[in-house]
C-alpha cells in the first residue's frame, strides 16, 4: 500500500496543489490506516489495495474512537481514508469504494475565540521590552501577523520581495492555499516594525549570510512555523494573557475586529484568503455576539 499512498499524495501535490501541510497530514493519517490493516492482517506484511474493504474501515473507525481520538480528529483520518479510496478506485485498483455507504464522522465545528483589543496591544507592546534583533523580528511579525491576519505559514514563507512598503500604499503580497496570490494592505504601525527590522534587526541576525527569507532566525535561515509558534507562546505567557494562543489566534482575531469594527464579509474574506465566505462567516457569530454584550452593557435587562 505504501506505493500507492506515495501516488496519491503526488497527485494531491501536483494536480490538486495542495500545500506541504496538507501532504503532511495526509501521509501522517494514512500511514496510521496502513499500520492498523498491517495489524489486522497478523502476517506482518504491508497489505495491497485489494484488501481494503468496507469492514476494515469500519474496524479502523472503531479503533480509533476506542482510543479517545477527539472527534474532529476521527472526521479528518477517516476523510482521509476516503479521499484514497476514491483515487484507488479511479485509478483502476479497486473495482469498488468501500466508503459509499460509510457516514463520514461529524465533528463540531469550533468558533474560534478571538483575542480583546487589550490582549492584542499588550502581545504587540511585549517585544518591545527587549533590546535584542530576535525582539526587533518578533516585533515585526507579530504586527504584521496582526495587521494581515495571513496564516502562519504564509507568514513564515514570505520573502523581502514580498514586501512593498514605499512608496505608499503599502501592502505584503502571499501565497496561500492552492498557490493562489493575493495583496494585502499594511498600515503605518507594523510598516514602522518591519522597516526598523529591515535596518537593524534582520542584518544583525543574518550576519552577511545571504538569504532571501524575510524573517529569520539567529542561525541566519528561514523561521520555521513551529519557530513562530513557540516565540508566540512566550510573548503570549510573558504578557499575562490566560487563554490559549496560537498563530491562528491572530487571524481570528484579525477577522473578529474587522467585522466589529464594519468592515463587510466580502472584504475580510479577501483579505483572509478564503475560498469560500462560508467560511468567514463564523466570525460574523463573534462580531454579533460582541455587540449583544455591548447592547447588554448598555441596557441591561430588567429583572
Amino acid at each position: 500500500m505504501n506505493d500507492r499512498v506515495e501516488a496519491f499524495l503526488h497527485y494531491l501535490s501536483a494536480e490538486r496543489g495542495a500545500s506541504k501541510n496538507t501532504i503532511d497530514a495526509y501521509r501522517n493519517d494514512l500511514g496510521g490506516f496502513r499500520r492498523f490493516a498491517t495489524e489486522r492482517g497478523g502476517n506482518g506484511h504491508n497489505p495491497g489495495p485489494a484488501s481494503i474493504d468496507r469492514q476494515l474501515i469500519l474496524d479502523y473507525m472503531t479503533d480509533l474512537n476506542q482510543r479517545s481520538y477527539a472527534k474532529a480528529t476521527v472526521a479528518r483520518k477517516v476523510a482521509a481514508v476516503k479521499s484514497f479510496c476514491a483515487f484507488l478506485l479511479d485509478h483502476g485498483d479497486l473495482t469498488s469504494n468501500p466508503t459509499t455507504q460509510i457516514d463520514s464522522p461529524r465533528a463540531p465545528k469550533p468558533v474560534p475565540k478571538p483575542l480583546t483589543t487589550e490582549e492584542v496591544d499588550a502581545l504587540l507592546r511585549e517585544p518591545l521590552k527587549f533590546d535584542t534583533p530576535e525582539a526587533g523580528r518578533d516585533a515585526a511579525m507579530l504586527e504584521l501577523m496582526y495587521a494581515t491576519g495571513m496564516r502562519v505559514t504564509e507568514l513564515v514563507s514570505l520573502n523581502l520581495d514580498s514586501l512593498h512598503l514605499d512608496p505608499p500604499p503599502s501592502y505584503v503580497r502571499c501565497v496561500g492555499k492552492g498557490a493562489k496570490e493575493r495583496d494585502i494592505p499594511v498600515h503605518q504601525q507594523a510598516v514602522q516594525s518591519l522597516t526598523t527590522y529591515l535596518d537593524v534587526a534582520r542584518g544583525a541576525l543574518l550576519k552577511n549570510r545571504p538569504q532571501s527569507a524575510l524573517f529569520v532566525n539567529r542561525r541566519g535561515e528561514r523561521l520555521t512555523r513551529q519557530g513562530f509558534w513557540l516565540i508566540l507562546k512566550n510573548y503570549a505567557g510573558s504578557a499575562g494573557i490566560e487563554s490559549h494562543v496560537t498563530p491562528h489566534t491572530l487571524r481570528h482575531s484579525f477577522a473578529t475586529h474587522l467585522l466589529r469594527g464594519g468592515a463587510s464579509v466580502r472584504d475580510v474574506q479577501e483579505l483572509l484568503g478564503h475560498a469560500n465566505v462560508s467560511t468567514t462567516q463564523v466570525y460574523t457569530q463573534l462580531a454579533d455576539e460582541h455587540l449583544r454584550e455591548v447592547y447588554d452593557n448598555v441596557h441591561p435587562r430588567a429583572r
